[in-house]
């Protein structure tokens, strides 16, 4: 009995166990499954406006201009006065500098006194010339005479009443009188060479004087026009050379802007300018704006782009030479853009808008940039796929994806947009809110479709 006691207990005590276990598998309470609630981003939109804007092009220019002079020294000399300093304004006429005029005076005294000399001998040329005139004429009679002796004498000889040596003597004469009408004839014939000698002589010495009497006249630099010094490059007490630099003046109103349009937009330039269209620009010169308009471009260009000049509208007087500004140029207007703001664009190429309480992503041509209200820059855009009125996400997500749900939380924003604005609000699952939007949005557990721009 005991033995069999001992083979039943244990098998009682399973059977008691398994029946407790189903008893409480059987009698636990069921559990209810968790419901996954899909998470709505909070942001905020701006209705999509298509208007016609010129795209503006921010340019690094320099101030330069054509006009600028550079007064040299006429002669070599000593300065001995300086009336400005660099940067000074100046007017028309007004002094600069000075240079010794005892450099210059005793040259021009020396050419006058050449001067003189050579009238003296041309004067002098003129009464020789007549002078041999009248001796000539005198000397042909004495050389007829001496002919006529030569007749007498050989008369006599051949009446045999006249000496041999008397016939001899009488040649004699008569050949030293033809050598004598020969050099006066010549003395009249070289007349006009040495005339023209002397004059040449003393137009190189005329000459010569106008050259020292300007070099004197410019030995003081006046300035040639109203404008602006740039460099002093000497003082008081300085010697200087011929031709060199004393200082350096340009114009105010000839100062222009050179600034490099890069390679793509140089086509669209240059056909604006043939047709005509103006293209306005400007600068901002201590908090200043300055009107600028784009004169040409340049007569070369490299692979980099090409150089645009532009003519200033505004006072120049508040430009220097050589200064370093930025530009922005109003490209030829487009039509049917957007001017959205930097936050709102992913990629430089693709913007996002809320349809049925979702994001749709929006590929995108971006046309350059535009100041908008509030001195805010935005950038212009252009695609067909932007309609008037869509609701534009201005709300910048790091990982913003496709098909994201999203709510609007600034509904004012499209009171009076046309359809989709409204639909895209209508449709909005309620559940916790973020009022933040953190870095991990795609990983939240929701199912997206299509890809992720950044």
């Amino acid at each position: 009995m005991k033995r069999l006691l001992k083979v039943l207990l244990p098998i009682l005590l399973l059977a008691i166990g398994f029946g407790v276990f189903q008893m409480l598998k059987a009698t636990k309470p069921e559990k209810q499954s968790p419901t996954v609630q899909e998470r709505v981003w909070r942001v905020e939109v701006e209705p999509v406006e298509l208007v016609r804007a010129s795209p503006e092009l921010e340019l690094y220019g320099q101030v330069e201009t054509p006009d600028l002079l550079r007064a040299t020294a006429s002669a070599a000399a000593w300065v001995t006065e300086v009336q400005v300093q660099d940067g000074d304004l100046v007017e028309k006429g007004q002094v600069l500098l000075r240079l010794d005029e005892r450099d210059f005076l005793p040259r021009i005294a020396q050419v006058e006194a050449e001067i003189a000399d050579l009238q003296a001998q041309i004067e002098s040329e003129q009464n020789r010339f007549e002078t041999d005139k009248l001796a000539l004429e005198q000397e042909r009679r004495l050389l007829e005479l001496a002919r006529q002796g030569v007749a007498r004498q050989q008369r006599l000889k051949t009446q045999k009443v006249g000496a041999e040596q008397a016939l001899d003597e009488a040649e004699q004469a008569e050949a030293q009188q033809q050598l004598a009408v020969s050099q006066r004839e010549m003395n009249i014939a070289d007349h006009p060479s040495r005339l023209r000698a002397l004059q040449a002589r003393l137009a190189s010495a005329e000459a010569r004087l106008l050259e020292l009497e300007l070099e004197y006249e410019r030995a003081t630099v006046r300035a040639p026009y109203d404008g602006i010094i740039s460099r002093v490059a000497v003082t008081e007490g300085d010697q200087v050379s011929k031709g060199e630099a004393l200082a350096r003046l340009y114009a105010i109103d000839s100062l222009e802007i050179r600034a490099r349009v890069p390679a793509p937009y140089q086509d669209e330039l240059i056909a604006a300018l043939r047709q005509g269209e103006p293209l306005t620009a400007s600068t901002t010169i201590g908090g200043e704006r300055l009107a600028l308009t784009l004169d040409r471009l340049a007569g070369e260009a490299d692979p980099s782009g090409v150089d645009a000049l532009f003519q200033v509208q505004g006072d120049p007087a508040v430009l220097r030479l050589g200064q370093l500004l930025t530009v922005q140029l109003e490209r030829p207007a487009r039509e049917a853009v957007v001017a959205v703001p930097f936050r709102a664009v992913y990629g430089g190429g693709r913007l996002y808008v809320v349809e049925d309480g979702r994001m749709r992503g929006i590929d995108v041509e971006s046309l350059g940039t535009r100041e908008g209200d509030g001195d805010e820059e935005r950038l212009l855009v252009q695609s067909d796929a932007l309609a008037p009125g869509d609701a534009l996400v201005t709300t910048h997500m790091p990982n913003a994806i496709e098909g994201l749900r999203v709510e609007i939380i600034n509904d004012e924003a499209l009171e009076g947009t046309a359809g989709g604005a409204s639909e895209a609000v209508s449709d909005r699952t309620l559940g916790p809110a973020a009022d933040a939007v953190p870095a991990d949005a795609a990983s939240s557990g929701l199912s997206a479709a299509g890809g992720r721009t950044r």
